[in-house]
């Protein structure tokens, strides 16, 4: 009977760490200041993350566990795009795009639908030598079917697409010019996932694994959980839609369309980890694919200048993204 009971204890166990998530990977240096990071390796092995706030804030390490370092402001000027918070920029996106560096980015306020996205470039990533270009000629105003906010590129095959979009309609994409500084003349905004029920999807990040495009995106209330703390189960989560197409088609793993309230969860609040998300996933050349995320530890605090950068190895070998 002993071993009976040892033998379920034993299995119950192994189903936790099976079915459970996996705690974030290590992180030492400066592992704050880290809202909606953004992460690239440049060829010299330094890693770079870019994340919200202080003009795009830039922080290196040799590793993705760190120790990551303060360097300054990416766009200390700020931006030279005429609308509110063109001095707290939001969500950037960095790209390599032949031997140039591209930073997307959010000007916006919290809350309003008037916002644009904005993009600079630079030969090194370094802090100082980024030159800020302005607009894409993506913007948002009020009654507009999206909100010019979280911008996310992919290359496929030398044609450029970026991805968009928050609590208004959610997700979108448009056709980049080559290179992809602006949109294309001839492209309008398509949607490309939506919840009908609940419009609380952003911060999309379209990632190529094997013959399917995913699109990873957060879903829930991002912030403001010190003063704001939604109900259970309301806060930030990652959520996944896949396709054979870069540019629509996503469906969740039960096969309901992305567009109509699909959606398979990657990652949600558990132990003292709450709120994951603006994620992206890099494919790391030690680690393998990795999702990258801020979340806020419990432990620590809930303000949003205490969330804390996290990262897991992604297993592909279902077919779906597990952490």
């Amino acid at each position: 009977m002993v071993n009976f009971y040892s033998a379920v204890w034993s299995f119950l166990l192994l189903s936790s760490s099976v079915w459970g998530y996996a705690n974030p990977g290590a992180c030492s240096g400066t592992c704050v200041n880290t809202h909606d990071p953004s992460i690239i390796r440049r060829s010299d092995g330094t890693y770079f993350r870019f994340s919200t706030g202080g003009k795009i804030a830039v922080h290196t390490a040799p590793d993705i566990t760190g120790p990551w370092t303060y360097k300054g402001a990416a766009l200390p000027s700020g931006s030279s795009i005429n609308l509110g918070g063109n001095q707290d920029l939001w969500a950037p996106e960095v790209a390599l795009i032949g031997n140039t560096y591209y930073l997307y980015y959010s000007v916006s306020t919290f809350g309003v639908q008037d916002s644009a996205i904005g993009v600079a470039t630079s030969s090194s990533l370094d802090v100082g030598t980024w030159t800020d270009l302005g607009s894409t000629g993506i913007r948002s105003s009020s009654g507009k079917a999206y909100n010019a906010i979280d911008p996310n590129l992919i290359n496929v095959n030398g044609a450029y697409y970026l991805t968009f979009g928050s609590f208004w309609k959610d997700i979108h994409q448009v056709s980049m010019k080559s290179p992809p500084k602006t949109v294309a003349s001839d492209s309008t905004a398509y949607q490309v996932a939506y919840d009908s029920v609940k419009t609380d999807e952003e911060g999309a990040f379209i990632f190529k694994h094997g013959n399917y495009y995913y699109l990873f995106y957060s879903k829930g209330q991002c912030c403001g959980y010190d003063s704001n703390k939604p109900a259970a189960g309301g806060e930030y989560k990652i959520m996944v839609c896949r396709s054979t197409s870069a540019t629509g088609g996503f469906v969740d793993a039960s096969g309901k369309a992305c567009t109509n309230s699909g959606g398979t969860v990657v990652l949600e609040s558990h132990g003292n980890l709450y709120g994951p998300g603006g994620q992206g996933v890099y494919d790391d050349p030690t680690h393998g694919p990795i999702l990258y995320y801020h979340y806020v530890n419990t432990n620590i605090g809930y303000a949003d200048g205490q969330k804390q950068f996290g990262w897991n190895t992604i297993d592909f070998s279902s077919g779906w993204p597990v952490v």
